[in-house]
Parts: C-alpha cells; sequence; structure tokens
C-alpha cells in the first residue's frame, strides 16, 4: 500500500473487487480490442478486403494486451486511443493496416463507456435484488409484531416492524423498475466517424447507403446490444450518463431514507444494526453501540445524489457535435458514481442480514403510549354502556391532558387507565380497560398488508432474479 500519495476511499474502504475491475483500465482496453474485432469482422462481412487471417490475428491477441509498449507510445504522440492502436498493431502485423479502419476515437470511447455501464448496472441489479430480498425476509418474520408508528416523529397509530419494512422496500422496488427500464433502452453509439455522418465509411464503401446502414446494428449485435442510437454527433448524448446516474441518486435516496430510520430506531433500542464482538462503537465510551454502518450508508448515499448533477450540467452544455469539457468530468463522475452505490449496496445488505430486534422494547415503548391510542375504543364501549358520547369526550381529552402532565412533567408512567376508572362517567373497571390494551388490536391490516405485498409484489421479483439471490456482503472497515 502507498502512503505518500492520494487514494480513493470507494477503492480502499467501500467497493467491492468485481465493481473495480468492471472500471478499470484492463475492463477498458480489453474492450477496445473487443470493438475493433467487431469492426473489422463487420466490415469483412461487408465486402471489404479484410482477410479471415487478419482477424484471427486480431482475436489471438484481445486479452494479452502489451501495455508498455502503449505506455511508451503514448509519451510520444500524446493520444491514448492511437497509442494503443499502434500497440495492438505491434502484435497483430498482418492486421496493422485495418485497425481501427473509418473509425474515430470516440467509436472504441464512448461505446466502452456505454458497455461498462451497462456491465456496471448489471452488477447494481443483483446487489439491489439481495437487499430486497433479505428485507423481504424480515418483513415476513416480523409482519405481526406491533411497534409504535410515527408520524412528525411523534407517536402515532401502531403498525408493524414488519410492515414497515416493506415501506423500505417498495422505494428500492421502484429504483429496480427504474433501473431495467434504463438499462433495456441503453444503445451503444456505433461507428457514425467525426461528426456522426458517417462520411468515412461512404468514402470506404463507394456510396452504397445500403451496405452503410447495416455497420452500426451488426456492431451492436456483436457487443450484445439491441441497437445503436440512431443519430449522434461525434458522441453519444450525454443525457445517457444523466439517465444512468439518476438511477444510482434513486437507489440512493431509499437507502439514506432507509439507514436513517434504522438510525432513529437504534436511539430507541428497538432495532440495532449488527454489531461484531470485538467492534468498539466509541474511544471514549466503551459502553456505546454507534450505528455506524447506517451512518456511513447515509454519508455515501449524499454524495452519490449530488454526484448526479455532475452529468446534468455536462449534458446541458456540450456544445454542438462534440466539445471536450466531459472528458474528466466523466472520468470521475461516473465511476464513483457507481463505486459509492456498490458500497452501499453492501452495505444495506449487511445491514439488514444481521438486524436485532428487541420486541421488549418495542412492547416497552408501544404500552406508554396506546392508552392514548385507545381512548376512541374506550369511548365506545362507554357509550355501549349508556354513556354520553359528548360528555365522555370531553371527559377523556381532560384526563388525557392530566396523564399527559403526569408522563412528561413528573417523569412519572402513563397513568390514563387509572384516571378513567376512577371516573363514575365511564362505568369501567381498570381491569376492563386493560382488556382492550392489546396492541394487535389497533395496527389495522398491517399483517395482512405484508402478505399481499409479498406474495403479489416482492414474490415475482424474486422469483425473476432466483439465480443472482444468496449473495453476502463483506464490509471492509
Amino acid at each position: 500500500m502507498s502512503t505518500d500519495k492520494y487514494v480513493s476511499p470507494l477503492s480502499e474502504r467501500y467497493a467491492s473487487k468485481e465493481m473495480q475491475y468492471i472500471f478499470s483500465p484492463d475492463m477498458k482496453f480489453r474492450t477496445w480490442r473487443k470493438l475493433w474485432i467487431a469492426l473489422a469482422e463487420t466490415e469483412k462481412e461487408l465486402g471489404l478486403p479484410i482477410t479471415d487471417e487478419q482477424i484471427e490475428e486480431l482475436k489471438a491477441h484481445a486479452d494479452d494486451i502489451n501495455y508498455d509498449v502503449a505506455k511508451e507510445r503514448e509519451k510520444v504522440v500524446r493520444h491514448d486511443v492511437m497509442s494503443h492502436v499502434y500497440a495492438y498493431g505491434v502484435q497483430c502485423p498482418k492486421a496493422k493496416g485495418i485497425i481501427h479502419l473509418g473509425a474515430t476515437s470516440c467509436y472504441v470511447g464512448d461505446n466502452t463507456d456505454i458497455i461498462v455501464m451497462n456491465e456496471a448496472l448489471k452488477l447494481v441489479h443483483k446487489k439491489l435484488v439481495n437487499v430486497i430480498a433479505e428485507l423481504a425476509k424480515f418483513a415476513r418474520e416480523y409482519k405481526d409484531l406491533p411497534t409504535l408508528a410515527f408520524t412528525h416523529f411523534q407517536p402515532a397509530q401502531p403498525t408493524t416492524v414488519g410492515k414497515r419494512a416493506t415501506l423500505w422496500m417498495q422505494e428500492f422496488l421502484m429504483d429496480l423498475e427504474d433501473l431495467e427500464y434504463v438499462q433495456s433502452t441503453l444503445k451503444l453509439l456505433g461507428s457514425k466517424g467525426t461528426t456522426g455522418t458517417q462520411a468515412s465509411f461512404l468514402e470506404l464503401f463507394d456510396g452504397d447507403q445500403e451496405t452503410i446502414d447495416k455497420i452500426d446494428p451488426m456492431i451492436a449485435e456483436k457487443m450484445g446490444f439491441k441497437a445503436a442510437y440512431p443519430v449522434s454527433g461525434q458522441t453519444y448524448s450525454r443525457k445517457v450518463d444523466t439517465r444512468v446516474l439518476n438511477i444510482l441518486a434513486g437507489i440512493a435516496a431509499s437507502a439514506h431514507k432507509f439507514s436513517n430510520d434504522i438510525r432513529l430506531l437504534q436511539h430507541l433500542k428497538e432495532v440495532e444494526e449488527p454489531f461484531e464482538k470485538t467492534q468498539i462503537g466509541s474511544s471514549a465510551m466503551a459502553y456505546k453501540r454507534n450505528p455506524m454502518r447506517s451512518e456511513r450508508i447515509a454519508s455515501l448515499s449524499r454524495y452519490v445524489m449530488i454526484d448526479a448533477l455532475n452529468p446534468a450540467i455536462t449534458s446541458a452544455t456540450q456544445w454542438f457535435e462534440r466539445t471536450l469539457d466531459d472528458s474528466a468530468n466523466k472520468r470521475l463522475s461516473i465511476p464513483e458514481g457507481f463505486l459509492a452505490i456498490d458500497g452501499i449496496l453492501d452495505l444495506c445488505l449487511n445491514v439488514v442480514d444481521g438486524l436485532v430486534v428487541y420486541p421488549k422494547v418495542i412492547e416497552k415503548h408501544l404500552m406508554s403510549e396506546l392508552p392514548f391510542m385507545a381512548t376512541e375504543n374506550i369511548m365506545m364501549d362507554a357509550v355501549k354502556a349508556g354513556g354520553d358520547r359528548q360528555e365522555l369526550h370531553e371527559r377523556i381529552r381532560t384526563l388525557s391532558m392530566e396523564a399527559g402532565k403526569t408522563v412528561k412533567v413528573e417523569g412519572k408512567e402513563n397513568n390514563l387507565l387509572e384516571l378513567i376508572a376512577a371516573d363514575p362517567a365511564f362505568n369501567m373497571t381498570l381491569e376492563d380497560l386493560k382488556k382492550t390494551m392489546d396492541p394487535k388490536r389497533y395496527v389495522g391490516r398491517a399483517p395482512l398488508q405484508v402478505e399481499k405485498f409479498l406474495e403479489t409484489v416482492v414474490n415475482p421479483v424474486l422469483e425473476a432474479n432466483k439465480g443472482v439471490l444468496g449473495m453476502t456482503a463483506e464490509i471492509n472497515v
């Protein structure tokens, strides 16, 4: 490990090796060679004088890239694409003259960017599905466990622990839908030349328009895509980068919301993220169990949400057929957005897989507030027993205020039930009142909602992606 220069934390601490390889130089340059092979094959199949021997020579050296030759050549010509064309030609002397024929630098650069983003989206998709699968297990296990729900972070009508998990799941499912749509519409740039007019191919194919129309579809098919964008300048529209990064920002927003809820629940001591036996929560306070992983999710998520502005602004400020003010920005914003979201999803998977629930604490908090929430039922029971609804409403309002004062001012337990039992207007004993204190009476349809959501929405998604389920995440720090 080098200690005398900056190293990105995304590589050292957060992103998986798999995602790091997708954005590695080796992935990029191997893809360049695959694109040169696809171009040569297409040109040969469409009638240019390219031989099988030349194609085979190119294929024989598709992966053993002579990086040393390319590096030395770039010192001379100051052009990365032409340096690699030269290096490939050194290894393939018979095919040297037809490498990159009719293409411009963006043929390899931009098509590779699309291919790399597509591969990265596949990995994001895989991890996102696994996060949803783990949340589904959690929701199913705790679908019946009543818990205090909050609006404005103030106690509100109860829900269940499992139902709350479905809210997290639903947002991740929205992200999955968006990801699948954008990925299904990704296309290659193809090979359109310096300003997107395919002028070089008009020359190569002696003006044969019908043949030229076949070039992009054939290259796209060879590279595993359904099509190329029908028109372009020198580059594919940078709007594509905007659409892709917006997907990552959406996932980041969902992860941030999830992590915030876990942090709040950990403060309440109701639910905790995993905490290892030798983990230190604080250098000063040895008893502390800080929600460090959830905090890291929030931290990285903010980075991704802000990072999505980069391609949007870049897309908006491109001039005519091509400017180069996108290059340095793309080189940073797109890989780092993916590396960060990769780390976020690994953290989410790790946290959900190891969530610890404390039912007794949950019950204690719920029971301390439930008397207030049960007042409507109590009032209805008292009316059935012959009481006056308006009078009882005023009495219960007054008693609730008194009980609230006991809790907040005096710091004592909620005594609302005792106050109601002592009031002759209700004609109810404390034992009668305690019978109304079953939390399951107040969670509405939450358990059934969980069951239906899992059955009709989540399970079909998991079934469609069952081949990628079961992954675990390794957290480096």
